[in-house]
């Protein structure tokens, strides 16, 4: 039966600078179809954080090559769904319309720097490509608006630097790198995809801190998708909790920390290290995320639910409405916010 969300985050503004409507991605492979996208919307509005949480194959990454238009397909398809840039599909747009969009208003920061960044450039080439191929400026021009945006990314020294190749700068530094590039056409949507893997804490921390200054400064919207409910707290305005491909809860930040409506929330929270939990046993889900070649009957995450109970075995529950634009599609949500099912 097709799982079918509803939207999770209640109406937009009215004003949304991306809408996503009911995805659904499959890949075809030679062990069958593997459905990673199951009906996920969601919304973003100017000048807004949207955190996108859950663990490795969620489907968070999936959902941010769709918006930027480079899944392989092959393998992928989209059979279904709705991907909306101010109003129009990006989905029914031809190629060259898309490619318009792709870096110009939605720009996209990717996780691994060092894999991302050619290591046979210097760093200013890399950044001022997009402006000359782009934007059509001379290489001086060009060059001299890379410094500036490695100035922007609080790059030391940037004009020095300029000529310097990825090796030459520490991961932070070439984290920033890839800021700046992804700001080179000043878009509207920055989807920021785990933009601290491999990071100290203390470089996590300064990362996060110059996105959101750069959000707010530049009044974009931001995408960030991270599997670390700890990177976000104070960054995002509202979180989309993603698991085996669908939306299972949707809030407010501070309304998701202080009450979980959903058990996997709930069990994400619970295993971030506490300062005041010294020497106890740190919590875990246990388990594994499921095959989504074979994915389990009823609700996803069952197998691993320590409040499953038989309707969750057998059927799929809906996104239920708890008032506020919040979502939880679990069949005991309303239980979960009462505290009776704890």
């Amino acid at each position: 039966m097709t799982d079918i969300q509803v939207q999770p985050s209640g109406a937009p503004t009215g004003h949304a600078l991306l809408e996503v409507k009911n995805l659904f991605v499959e890949f075809h492979t030679r062990d069958g179809v593997a459905r990673v996208i199951n009906g996920v919307s969601y919304h973003l509005n100017p000048g807004e954080t949207l955190a996108v949480l859950g663990e490795s194959g969620s489907g968070k990454s999936v959902t941010a090559q769709a918006i930027m238009g480079i899944l392989d397909m092959p393998p992928a398809k989209i059979p279904s769904g709705e991907i909306l840039y101010r109003g129009q599909n990006l989905l029914t747009m031809s190629e060259e319309k898309r490619r318009q969009v792709r870096g110009k208003e939605i720009s996209m920061i990717f996780q691994d720097a060092l894999s991302a960044l050619n290591p046979v450039f210097p760093v200013g080439w890399q950044i001022s490509e997009t402006l000359r191929t782009r934007a059509g400026m001379s290489k001086r021009d060009a060059l001299a608006r890379a410094v500036e945006l490695m100035d922007l990314v609080k790059i030391p020294a940037a004009k020095a630097r300029i000529k310097d190749y990825p090796h030459q700068f520490s991961g932070g530094m070439r984290q920033r790198v890839m800021i700046a590039m992804s700001l080179a056409m000043d878009p509207k949507v920055l989807i920021a995809d785990e933009p601290t893997t491999a990071l100290d804490v203390t470089v996590q921390a300064q990362i996060m801190d110059l996105l959101a200054d750069l959000r707010r400064d530049l009044n974009m919207g931001m995408i960030l998708i991270t599997h670390d409910l700890g990177v976000v707290a104070d960054v995002a305005d509202r979180i989309a909790v993603m698991y085996a491909g669908r939306i299972v809860e949707h809030a407010n930040v501070h309304e998701l920390y202080k009450n979980p409506a959903h058990p996997y929330t709930e069990g994400l929270l619970d295993s971030i290290p506490r300062l005041d939990s010294k020497g106890t046993e740190l919590a875990t889900i246990k388990g594994l995320p499921p095959n989504l070649l074979r994915p389990p009957t009823g609700c996803a995450f069952h197998p691993r639910c320590k409040y499953a109970k038989d309707l969750c075995r057998t059927d799929v529950p809906a996104s239920l409405n708890l008032g506020n634009g919040r979502t939880s599609a679990c069949h005991f949500a309303k239980e979960m916010l009462d505290g009776t099912l704890r």
